[in-house]
Formats: C-alpha cells, sequence, structure tokens
C-alpha cells in the first residue's frame, strides 16, 4: 500500500478510535458497571492488597528502572506501516506468552491465581516499552515512560477517567506532565479486570478464564497503543 494511503487510513481508524472513547456508555457497560462494584465488595481484601503493591511496584519498576526494557532492532527509515507490521508480530508473543501464563496461574486456583496479577502487569509493560521502541521514541526518558503509563491507564480505566486521559495524551507533545499517581491508576486497573480475575481463582475452570482473559488483554491494550501512537505521530 502507497504510504501516504496507509498513513491516511491509520489515522482514521485512530480518529474513530478517540471517539469511541468519547461516547456515553451503553445501558449494558452501566449495568456492568454497577454489577462490578457490588463483586468489588465481596472480593478478599488479600487481593485487593496484592493488586495494590503491583501496581505501586509496576509504576516504580516503568519510572526508574531498566526491567521493561529489551534492545530490539529498530531501523530509522522505517515507514509506519512496517512498524505497525513489527508491533503486530511482538503483541503475538506476549499474547501467547500471556495466555500459557494465565492458564497455568488459573489452574491453581487461589494462590497461584494472586500470583497472577503481577505477573501480567509485568507482561504487559515490557509489551508497551516494545511499543514505544518500535514507534520510534527513546523510552529511557522519562517523558516517554509517562507516556506509556498514560497508555496503560486508558486501556484499563472507567469511562470518565478515559475521557480524561484521551485529552492527555493528544496533547502530550505540548504540555508539561506531572508524575503519575499510583493510586487512581491502582483503583482503575483494579476495577477494570477485577470480575473477570475472581473466576480464575476458581481452580479449574480459573484456567480457561485466564488463558482467554489475559490474551484479550493483551489484545485491548496492543489496539489502544497503537492508536495512541498513531494519534500521535499523524495528528
Amino acid at each position: 500500500m502507497d504510504e501516504k494511503e496507509y498513513e491516511r487510513q491509520a489515522l482514521k481508524e485512530a480518529q474513530r478510535f478517540q471517539h469511541s472513547l468519547l461516547k456515553k456508555s451503553s445501558l449494558f457497560q452501566r449495568s456492568s458497571k454497577h454489577l462490578q462494584t457490588k463483586v468489588n465488595a465481596m472480593i478478599p481484601n488479600r487481593v485487593h492488597q496484592v493488586v495494590t503493591e503491583s501496581i505501586k511496584r509496576m509504576i516504580e519498576l516503568s519510572l526508574t528502572s531498566s526491567d521493561y526494557i529489551y534492545s530490539i532492532q529498530v531501523e530509522k527509515d522505517w515507514n509506519l506501516e512496517r512498524r505497525e507490521q513489527e508491533v503486530q508480530e511482538r503483541k503475538n508473543v506476549y499474547k501467547k506468552t500471556a495466555m500459557i501464563e494465565g492458564a497455568g496461574t488459573g489452574a491453581g486456583g487461589f494462590v497461584l491465581g494472586l500470583a497472577d496479577f503481577p505477573l501480567l502487569l509485568a507482561i504487559k509493560m515490557k509489551f508497551l516499552f516494545d511499543v514505544g521502541q518500535l514507534y520510534g521514541y527513546d523510552v529511557r526518558s522519562r517523558e516517554e515512560r509517562l507516556f506509556l503509563l498514560h497508555v496503560f491507564l486508558l486501556a484499563f480505566s472507567s469511562e470518565e477517567k478515559r475521557k480524561e486521559v484521551i485529552q492527555q495524551i493528544v496533547r502530550w507533545d505540548t504540555e508539561e506532565h506531572a508524575d503519575m499517581d499510583w493510586k487512581t491508576l491502582q483503583l482503575e486497573y483494579r476495577d477494570t479486570i477485577d470480575l473477570v480475575k475472581m473466576l480464575q481463582l476458581i481452580p479449574g475452570f480459573g484456567a480457561i478464564v485466564g488463558a482467554v482473559a489475559n490474551g484479550r488483554f493483551l489484545e485491548h491494550l496492543a489496539e489502544t497503543a497503537q492508536n495512541c501512537y498513531r494519534l500521535r505521530l499523524l495528528t
């Protein structure tokens, strides 16, 4: 496909994605949120503690260490289509890893199910750092690390928060940015995944849920990241 045509179609898709985040949620989605709130109140405190500590640790590593950074080969002259081909290949690899990890921990019931939280977070963040590099950004800089955390927040947050975060992402290169609030990220992420993850804690049944859920989480994160970088590069 012609380079300009590919970019035109990519921008159109990214704008549709942005518009979808600004639309009012459906009655079903609002009802699901009400159910989510009830489920959240029934979840053992031990689960909440694991999620809280995992999020704090993830943000700390994202901002201060190189734990999530793998050196990958990226050519400066790659056009957008080539970069996104590489992103899709990375997504497939990380998705398979996430599904295997989810099935393994889900099969073990409550104890191993809890172990899935930090493991899945690490897989997601390593994938995001790879994506940042593939789009040509220096993910060792604090600015780019913060951007990746905002992409993560956008992917796993409530309707109200998504509307706020997408505006920050669209204006990213023209404004200064405060540090990420780990409490906000923890609450948004926890409330987004709780219902599915509770099912994963059920022995036996949890293996199926863990594999499918982790795969879908990775797919959703990849779509979010791709469209965020498109909006940043093409607008």
